[in-house]
């Protein structure tokens, strides 16, 4: 018998809520803890936030149906009428709740970050982190969620897009939002941050402009999702300091793989506090442990058409297969007086400092093991907070942060109509809560007593303030003086010389990638001069060949000479191209192998066994979907057919032997084309036996493949012979290591 007669793919790695090995038994080993104990700060730990949210999920299974006060309903399928074919009457209670509750199921969707998912999981700090010049962790910061390597601090992270709406694709060229909420015992502190370390503006007094010039155009309301018309670009092209984050997200940073394969930055710069009042600024950051790993413009166009939850599906399926996502948290740390030092302002949010300049260090990981119960009650009502901070962190004078310290409130007053929003389960911090503050729409709390202010006599004035040696909140003392005024820093304006940074630092294919970006971008603006500005004004004063290349592209004369302000430096970062952040493993990679009947089972189960042994999963994608009979006889499993998958969706083809399988695939053009569109997007391909003829169905150049012998080019992984089956297994996995293989030649082929 073959093995996929009693396995095809894991099944054991099932969502946490719903394994009887999961919270159900923690619950049942813990019966004696109390609702009390259960939310003291001193016992939060990976788990509390989920034992807080148990107290209000709704399971229906066995139950009656009922209103929502509770009556049990008889009838949910008819509306009560004054005869069979009568008018519906007033007295229809349930009708008119079960329709006013429908009526009312949407909430205001966010301006900007619309579109996003979320997942559970936990921060732990490492027990001897590298802190470089810094003894321990606790003389940089007394944040208390950092100290303990023996605790796990639960966090809720929301991953977005910026300009969508929430229908909007997942895989359009955008930033991609990286939202972190920390359940911490000193209360919730939100990390709010994007996948890009700078931001458009310097100032959140033009944050107005500039999310009006990206959205839909006011006129017609196109297009969705996209920054490619002229109304952007042409405030783009006249706000110079969005140049250096123009290139980021014309880069392929624009379009990642997977929420897993992203960085994250907190953007601004924060300051750490430690107990004897000491300040430094610091940069947040998160490093993946996945690596960085991006599509390709073709296939985020032809994926939004297959499947527009592509990231969003991904992350669910990563975590429920038990393959849990993760990232280390680092910070750099630049002492007060030493951030006088570089040629930019460390208060710019549209500057970083360089890692080679200032290492990253490591401070502990973020772990993603559980998938929300309730999207809305979760993801979509999950609101942050850049100014939800714990002793220990404090802000900076950035002037972008500073906007946003009064937006994310305001903006969540707008989207639940009340300032209890900080009620909502989701947002409900595990720290104790107890202030004044009373009333509203929707309060959840009922507050005892007779006072709501301070000083009181009556309750003895409770609550009390907490002093700062007990642990209560104090802003860093600052000292600040100067007039008041509306005017920026001379250090804030030099608007070229990170953008040259960032674009001498990229590998060729990345350059590249920016430069097709252009075309498309551009390409679509109906105004002239506003594609002239970008171009001549814009990147000739980053690199003058990136300059002339994207104006050979859209139809302007490109410019003689580099730009009056283009800077004198060929500085690289290597830390920014995302080549020099491979990481050689495939975990959580997925892998689409193309069969039919009379594959080649023993081909099929050496490249599976690999795959699973390295926490890379796989589908068989076939003509119809049911099962397969193997050459021996077995049957295999068909997960995806051809209608509703392609190349776009994996990370790597394999096409097993077995003569009567392979020429089922011949005869069709599907897995022709399927093969012929990896090998376009330059992903790893691999076949054996009679699945290496399928490679010359598609004009493959002769230096990639051989007819009699084991070959490995530029990730296409041949192996004719069955001798070579373990050497394949092994070339194989080595290709899927790389992701991508920038170095392949694909003029030919067509796809």
């Amino acid at each position: 018998m073959g093995r996929f007669d009693i396995w095809h793919r894991r099944e054991g790695a099932i969502k946490m809520g719903n394994d009887a090995s999961g919270r159900e038994d923690e619950e049942a080993n813990n019966g004696n803890e109390t609702a009390a104990e259960s939310s003291n700060p001193s016992q939060v730990e990976d788990n509390s936030k989920q034992r807080q949210l148990d107290e209000v999920r709704e399971n229906a299974e066995g139950e009656r149906l009922t209103t929502d006060h509770g009556v049990p309903i008889e009838d949910t399928d008819d509306s009560l009428k004054g005869g069979e074919r009568g008018p519906t009457l007033m007295d229809d209670f349930h009708f008119r709740e079960k329709m006013t509750q429908f009526d009312h199921e949407r909430m205001p969707e966010r301006v900007v970050h619309a579109r996003g998912t979320g997942a559970h999981g936990y921060f732990q700090p490492y027990e001897d982190p590298d802190l470089g010049q810094y003894s321990d962790i606790s003389e940089l910061t007394k944040a208390g969620f950092l100290q303990d390597p023996n605790q796990q601090t639960p966090v809720f992270v929301r991953f977005s897009t910026v300009v969508g709406f929430r229908g909007s694709a997942d895989t359009v060229r955008d930033v991609r939002g990286f939202a972190t909420k920390f359940y911490t015992e000193e209360g919730n502190f939100d990390l709010v941050g994007n996948n890009m370390p700078v931001f458009f503006i310097q100032d959140a007094i033009k944050f107005p402009d500039l999310v009006h010039a990206i959205k839909p155009e006011p006129d017609d309301h196109i297009p969705q999702a996209s920054a490619a018309h002229d109304t952007f670009w042409d405030f783009a092209s006249l706000t110079p300091e969005s140049t250096h984050m123009l290139l980021w997200v014309l880069s392929d940073r624009a379009l990642p793989r997977a929420y897993r394969m992203m960085e994250g930055f907190g953007v601004h710069s924060f300051r750490f506090v430690n107990d004897e009042g000491t300040s430094r600024f610091v940069k947040f950051h998160w490093k993946p442990r996945f690596g960085l790993q991006q599509l390709v413009w073709d296939e985020t166009q032809k994926i939004a058409g297959k499947n527009p939850d592509f990231n969003r599906e991904s992350l669910y399926e990563t975590i429920e297969n038990g393959v849990y996502p993760e990232w280390e948290l680092g910070v750099q740390v630049v002492e007060e007086d030493e951030a006088e030092r570089f040629d930019f302002d460390i208060l710019d949010p549209t500057k970083i400092i360089p890692e080679e300049n200032v290492p990253v260090r490591r401070l502990g990981k973020m772990v993603l093991n559980e998938t929300p119960d309730n999207f809305f009650a979760e993801v979509e009502q999950a609101a942050f907070h850049p100014g939800n901070l714990v002793p220990g962190i404090d802000v900076s004078n950035d002037p972008l942060l500073q906007g946003r310290m009064f937006s994310y409130q305001d903006t969540q007053l707008n989207r639940f109509g009340s300032a209890n929003w900080a009620e909502v389960p989701i947002n409900r911090s595990l720290a104790e809560r107890h202030n004044n503050q009373r009333d509203g729409f929707m309060r959840h709390e009922i507050n005892e007593g007779r006072t709501a202010y301070s000083p009181n006599s009556l309750e003895d004035d409770y609550p009390r303030e907490t002093p700062e040696a007990e642990g209560g909140y104090v802003h860093y003392p600052e000292q600040i003086e100067g007039r008041k005024i509306r005017e920026r820093p001379d250090a804030f304006d030099d608007h070229f010389s990170q953008a040259r940074l960032f674009w001498n630092s990229l590998s060729d294919a990345e350059q590249d990638h920016i430069v097709s970006a252009t075309h498309f971008e551009l390409g679509k603006l109906e105004h002239q001069e506003v594609k002239e500005r970008v171009v001549y004004e814009l990147l000739n004063n980053v690199d003058h060949d990136l300059a002339v290349r994207a104006a050979e592209g859209i139809g302007i004369t490109p410019p003689v000479d580099p730009g009056n302000h283009l800077p004198d430096h060929d500085d690289e970062s290597p830390a920014l191209s995302m080549e020099h952040a491979q990481l050689e493993t495939i975990e959580s990679r997925k892998v689409a192998i193309l069969a039919a009947d009379g594959v080649d089972v023993n081909h099929l189960n050496s490249v599976v066994e690999a795959l699973d042994a390295r926490d890379a999963s796989f589908e068989i994608v076939s003509g119809s979907l049911g099962t397969l009979t193997g050459d021996d006889g077995s049957e295999v499993a068909v997960d995806a057919n051809h209608p509703i998958t392609g190349s776009i969706m994996y990370d790597a083809v394999f096409v097993p032997g077995g003569e009567e399988s392979v020429a089922a695939l011949k005869g069709t053009g599907e897995p022709t084309h399927f093969l012929a569109e990896a090998v376009k997007h330059k992903k790893p391909v691999g076949a054996t036996g009679a699945g290496t003829e399928l490679f010359g169905t598609i004009d493959l150049p002769e230096a990639y493949v051989s007819e009699d012998k084991l070959s490995s080019n530029a990730g296409i992984v041949s192996a004719p012979s069955p001798d070579t089956l373990d050497e394949f297994v092994s070339e194989f996995i080595e290709a899927i290591e790389q992701h991508r293989h920038w170095e392949r030649d694909v003029e030919d082929v067509p796809a």
